[in-house]
Order: structure tokens, then C-alpha cells, then sequence
């Protein structure tokens, strides 16, 4: 090829990569799960179900029943060692859960922008498009991976310290072990659901930093501040806005039948939650000018 053909050669349009890959998710994943602050998460949010579970076996030595107070079926976990599993998500769905969303939400981004990496990042092939669905994909991962730790830390202390069996739900009836431990797993899928929502934020709000700890704690100020806001009975008529408002429906799914209104109300609020702040995300991000 001669000189005057190179540059007509070179100018040539190239195909256009899809806006969605594997190989960058995995990639993404794969770091993400490696970093010790992530493993630490996880680590917390395992501890807490035996936390949980060796409190009510302290308790029931006592000859106290454990019912005293917390989630309407922890008096049931001395019968049955599953419902340490509702218990343990009712107990971490408030605070530790979200706060771990946070945590990798608020980093995605501003993380990558304090380091130095985010440039690079953006790099053809990658686009800012393309990477910020990666990076919203790798925290709804992060999401269900936290709620599934929390659910078979969960299980296992309750096999070791209570006994297992037919599971008696919220409205009476008794069903098998083997449907039981079903409907746990379908209370995890609606747990890590109703984090979408904070995902979104956290991932809006890494778009607006450099720094990461600052889209962190912002994040986590904002949970608990909206979660406040959620309990105050002067702002009644807000309070089916925010997103946390829905989060304990998942007790829904131990009735016979299930009542799903509550369950669609969540559902929905998340997946507006997430249209809303991933739109800001996306409008900010594609716009912003990457210096770092």
C-alpha cells in the first residue's frame, strides 16, 4: 500500500462495539469480589446472622422465649432454625445491607476518578455508556451477593443451634422444610430487590465526586437520613415515596396466601428509584469532564 492510500486505509470507519460485553463485566466483577474492603463487607454481613442466632440460643437458656421486642417472627426461631433467615435479613435490611450497597456504589465510580484509572477506562473500547452500565450491573451483583451471604449464614446457625422442620408461617399454616427453605430464597431475591433503588443512588452520587469516600458517606448520610424521614408520623403522606418505606414487605412472602400488594408497591418504587437516578447518572457522567 502506498503513503497516499495509508491514510484513506486508517480512516476508514471501524464497526461499532456492542454497548454490552461480558468480558468487561467479568473483569469488573472479578475485581471488585478480589478487593479486601468487598471481602470485609461480606465478612460483616455473615457475622451477623450468628450474632443474631447465638443471642436468641443465650436467651432461650435463660428460659426467656426470645420474643421480646425485633422482627414479628423471631419468637419462632427457637422452633424452627429457619426463621433465623427472616430474622437475620429483617435485622440487616435496614442498615447493614444498604450501607454495604453503599459502600461499592458510591467507590464505582468516584473510586476509579481518585485514582487515577477512570481515564484510562474510558479508553475505546470501553465508553462511558458502556462502562457505567458495568459498573451499575457489578453493584446489583454485589447486591444479591450480599443478601444471599446474609441468608446462608443464616441457614447454617440455625441447623447448628435450633432445630429444623416443618415451617409454621405469619398466617398459621404449616408447610415443609423443603418449601420453606424456597420461600427463604424467594425473601432473599426480594431483599436484594429492594436494594436497586440505593444502587442507583449511590452510583448518581459517585458520578459527582472525585472522591470516593465522599460519594461513600454521602451515600450512607442520605440512608439514614431518608430512613428518619421514613419513621417521623408529620410526613405520613411523603413517607410512601421513599424508598425504604417498602423495604419489610418481604414478611409478606411467609403468608398463606402471599399478599403482594405491599411487594408490587416496593418493586415498583425501586425500579422508579433506579430509572430516575440511573438517568442522572447517565446524563451526568456522559457529560462530565474526565480529568483524572
Amino acid at each position: 500500500m502506498s503513503r497516499a492510500e495509508m491514510p484513506q486505509a486508517e480512516a476508514a470507519p471501524r464497526s461499532p462495539r456492542p454497548l454490552w460485553s461480558l468480558g468487561l463485566l467479568r473483569s469488573e466483577i472479578t475485581m471488585t469480589f478480589r478487593r479486601w474492603r468487598t471481602l470485609a463487607l461480606l465478612a460483616v454481613l455473615a457475622g451477623v446472622p450468628v450474632l443474631v442466632g447465638v443471642a436468641v440460643r443465650i436467651e432461650t437458656g435463660r428460659g426467656r422465649s426470645g420474643g421480646g421486642g425485633g422482627p414479628a417472627f423471631i419468637s419462632q426461631v427457637t422452633n424452627n432454625g429457619v426463621f433465623l433467615v427472616f430474622t437475620s435479613l429483617a435485622v440487616t435490611l435496614p442498615f447493614f445491607l444498604p450501607m454495604a450497597i453503599g459502600v461499592i456504589a458510591g467507590d464505582s465510580l468516584a473510586g476509579e476518578a481518585h485514582g487515577g484509572t477512570l481515564r484510562y477506562l474510558l479508553v475505546a473500547p470501553a465508553g462511558r455508556t458502556r462502562l457505567l452500565l458495568v459498573k451499575y450491573a457489578t453493584t446489583l451483583t454485589f447486591c444479591l451477593v450480599g443478601t444471599l451471604t446474609v441468608a446462608l449464614s443464616a441457614l447454617a446457625t440455625g441447623a447448628l443451634l435450633f432445630p429444623l422442620g416443618e415451617v409454621t408461617l405469619l398466617s398459621g399454616t404449616s408447610i415443609p422444610l423443603a418449601e420453606g427453605l424456597l420461600r427463604a430464597l424467594a425473601i432473599a431475591g426480594a431483599v436484594a430487590l429492594s436494594l436497586v433503588g440505593v444502587a442507583a443512588i449511590g452510583l448518581f452520587l459517585s458520578t459527582l465526586t472525585t472522591s470516593g469516600i465522599a460519594a461513600m458517606a454521602t451515600t450512607v448520610g442520605l440512608l439514614i437520613t431518608v430512613q428518619i424521614l421514613d419513621t417521623l408520623p408529620q410526613l405520613a403522606p411523603v413517607q410512601p415515596y421513599l424508598f425504604p418505606h417498602y423495604w419489610l414487605s418481604f414478611a409478606d412472602l411467609l403468608r398463606d396466601p402471599v399478599y403482594w400488594d405491599q411487594l408490587e408497591k416496593n418493586f415498583g418504587l425501586q425500579a422508579l428509584y433506579a430509572a430516575v437516578f440511573g438517568t442522572a447518572a447517565w446524563a451526568r457522567f456522559t457529560t462530565r469532564d474526565i480529568t483524572a
